[in-house]
């Protein structure tokens, strides 16, 4: 095998290592908490709190409204007792019942108007709930099959990398440091040659620089410098 066919083997390789190494720190980059079930957690965590809240009113006004039928069952049954006589006393009292009951009825209007909000609050809790399940089912889902196509691909770049190592040692020193230093400057040290061209620069090649390198030698190409390759 000669030593340009050697070279373009391994940069093949080395270009396969490369593009495996991005799909790995492409995962790595995908792999941890996802934002999206983070933003349903915070969404789900505020619901509840405000849930919790309208409980609190709720419960405060249930409270407030037994304290205040049993003030009113009192300032009832003083009023319809028979017992107070005095015209004064009883329109007092009368006056007092009718507020108590203004006020009953003012805390069970903003008591039924709280449970209606607790009731749309625990539906928008339980609809965030699932959403978030749902998320989180997918993430542990993709979780998974990210971890499982990392250690392919670090399978596979083991294997590349070792490859890569055989090839090396085969190849003439002087020819890998020349390939080296292309590889800085052009990234691909190789280039094939097609119906004439360089591939690496897209210039036609001198009919003698077509021959050499139709002869196996080391050959560059006098436009971007790449070591010539015929398939």
């Amino acid at each position: 095998m000669s030593v340009v066919k050697q070279l373009y083997q391994l940069q093949e390789v080395e270009l396969e290592i490369e593009s495996n190494e991005q799909a790995l720190a492409q995962i790595a980059s995908q792999l941890g908490e996802s934002q999206a079930v983070v933003r349903a957690r915070t969404k789900l965590k505020l619901e509840q709190q405000h849930l919790e809240e309208l409980r609190r009113q709720q419960h405060a006004a249930e409270w407030e409204i037994e304290d205040l039928v049993s003030k009113l069952t009192t300032a009832e049954g003083k009023l319809y007792s028979g017992r107070i006589k005095d015209p004064k006393e009883l329109t007092n009292l009368q006056h007092e019942v009718d507020g108590l009951r203004i006020r009953r009825d003012q805390l069970e209007d903003k008591a039924l108007a709280i449970m209606d909000r607790v009731e749309l609050s625990t539906a928008s809790v339980d609809t965030l709930s699932n959403e978030l399940k749902t998320l989180e089912a997918e993430w542990h889902s993709q979780q998974q099959q990210l971890s499982t196509n990392m250690e392919q691909l670090k399978t596979t770049l083991s294997d590349l990398k070792h490859k890569r190592q055989l090839l090396s040692v085969k190849i003439d020193p002087q020819a890998i440091e020349l390939y080296q230093e292309l590889k800085k400057q052009r990234r691909q040290a190789v280039a094939k040659v097609e119906q004439g061209i360089c591939r690496g620069c897209r210039i036609s090649l001198p009919t003698t620089e077509l021959q050499r390198a139709r002869g196996d030698s080391l050959v560059q190409c006098s436009s971007c410098g790449r070591i010539l390759f015929l398939a």
